[in-house]
């Protein structure tokens, strides 16, 4: 039996089909565009999503027995609101995770709403990327549409249902869009009624892993695929990536270093942070997850390298910061490009290099970004230790996982080991996990990351090492507060 697995990430759709025993036997990227209309704006056409999918599939089972395929599954970027009209026909570009625009509405539900009756409605506070907030602004700034709205979706789902025709969703992509209150798994009447929608509008909630349908006649014929396969709900990318990882059940850690960063700490019962610094979300396994998430991680690398270098040769560039030098460097980056989320939530602050000099090289920019962007990592790592949760060691994943040079700075910058997976393919992977269990593959998630997921390698931190970024890191965590009265200013 073949399952496809579908990672709907930010600037490409990924496409991966996996066999029962979970080996990877073929895989497809289909880029699409992203759109910035403004300064801190960030959109999407979903038609590109949906025929990245059209086009990417037939290419993925080239040579391959597409009656064996059995279930698809759906990790996909979380936050993005896409609204639909009474014909099921998308109003307006879809509005992303990373968008900044929602300042306003941000301040008025943390400030007027308040964070305490945020909290108790939905387990969260109010950030720019949720969806919710997103509402406000589309109610304000684009009111005919606004009333145009027949369903709310998010990208996966949309996605799904181009697939099944059916709207749904998972709960825990739902936990991102400020609409669902988390700890009781249902739709917040409270947060529907300040956002201006009903219940109706919003897609119904399933397990990750329940059968949404199965292919639309027209799209399994485009697809090449029988109309018996089955598609299940899918989960956000950062869920999606811990069944990935195996990080499922009570107790798991995995960090991700792809586009944004995050920490994902999972469990089998709900809790809330009361400062609100990590998300509380449901997770993909039936359980819940504590989730600290930073806008810019792996995409601060790539904008140095390929915006400011003008190069793609990233290992070229790396082995230029040699041993020697870790934990020693002159110069600090602050990795707030799209503005951050956890755990400072501001949609002002930008991203910045402190300390340099005139001997100031461009390997110590390079090392600098590395080094900011764990830095970043270890405020959410922090604020998970301080409610009392141990995280000995971490699964990490994510394209940045991928430098040598990175996971040891990571692994010494927060003192644990970090476990690198045997298959290393993202939301993909754990979409098809999702897949095999609707399928009746495997009887629980558990069940089938217990089967499918090895480790790799494994990164050990080195104690000298780890007490000179332990220094490094006192003097990071005093830069933010120190600029942030000036980040408005700059505007």
């Amino acid at each position: 039996m073949l399952y496809i697995g579908i990672d709907l990430g930010t600037s490409a759709c990924k496409l991966l089909l996996v066999d029962g025993t979970g080996q990877v036997q073929n895989t497809v990227t289909k880029e699409y565009p992203l759109s910035f209309p403004r300064p801190g704006w960030s959109e999407q056409d979903p038609a590109h999503w949906r025929q990245a999918v059209l086009e990417g599939v037939p290419e993925l089972l080239t040579g391959f027995d597409a009656a064996q395929v059995k279930g698809i599954g759906c990790g996909g970027q979380m936050h993005g609101l896409v609204a639909l009209d009474r014909t099921d026909a998308v109003l307006r570009p879809a509005i992303l995770w990373n968008d900044g625009r929602t300042a306003k509405e941000v301040d008025y539900l943390n400030g007027i709403i308040g964070r305490e009756k945020l909290s108790q409605y939905t387990a969260n506070i109010a950030f720019a990327g949720f969806t919710a907030p997103k509402l406000l602004w589309m109610r304000e700034n684009e009111p005919e549409l606004f009333g145009q709205i027949e369903k709310i979706m998010l990208p996966k789902d949309y996605l799904v249902y181009c697939l099944t025709g059916v709207h749904a969703t998972d709960y825990s992509d739902a936990s991102g869009m400020l609409l669902l209150d988390v700890a009781r798994k249902r739709w917040s009447a409270e947060m529907c009624g300040i956002c201006g929608i009903t219940e109706k509008q919003l897609p119904k909630l399933r397990e990750s892993w329940e059968p949404v349908g199965t292919l639309l006649p027209d799209i399994a014929r485009a697809l090449g695929l029988p109309e018996t396969v089955i598609v299940c709900a899918g989960a956000g990318d950062n869920a999606a990536a811990a069944v990935g990882t195996g990080t499922v059940g009570n107790g798991g850690c995995n960090i991700s270093l792809g586009t944004s960063g995050t920490i994902f700490i999972s469990s089998d019962c709900f809790s809330v942070d009361p400062s609100n610094a990590l998300h509380s979300f449901a997770h993909a396994d039936g359980g819940y997850h504590l989730m600290g998430c930073m806008l810019s991680a792996a995409s601060c690398n790539l904008w140095l390298m390929e915006d400011i270098f003008k190069t793609q040769d990233y290992a070229g560039e790396q082995a230029a910061i040699t041993q020697d030098k870790l934990g020693r460097n002159h110069v600090f980056f602050l990795p707030y490009l799209m503005g951050e989320r956890s755990p400072i939530n501001d949609t002002d602050a930008r991203g910045c290099f402190i300390g340099m000099t005139m001997d100031t090289s461009r390997a110590d920019l390079l090392q600098a970004v590395l080094e900011g962007v764990s830095f970043a990592i270890r405020d959410s790592f922090e604020v998970a230790k301080s409610l009392g949760i141990d995280i000995p060691r971490s699964m990490l994943c994510g394209g940045g996982s991928k430098s040598g040079l990175w996971r040891t700075i990571l692994a010494n910058v927060l003192g644990i080991p970090l476990d690198i997976p045997a298959t290393e393919q993202g939301p993909g992977y754990g979409g098809a996990m999702l897949a095999m269990v609707a399928a009746g593959q495997f009887p629980t998630v558990q069940a089938a990351a217990d089967a499918l997921v090895q480790t790799a390698d494994t990164v050990e931190p080195d104690p000298a090492l780890t007490a000179l970024y332990d220094a490094r890191y006192q003097q990071f965590r005093k830069i933010y507060p120190a600029c942030k009265t000036l980040f408005p200013q700059l505007l």
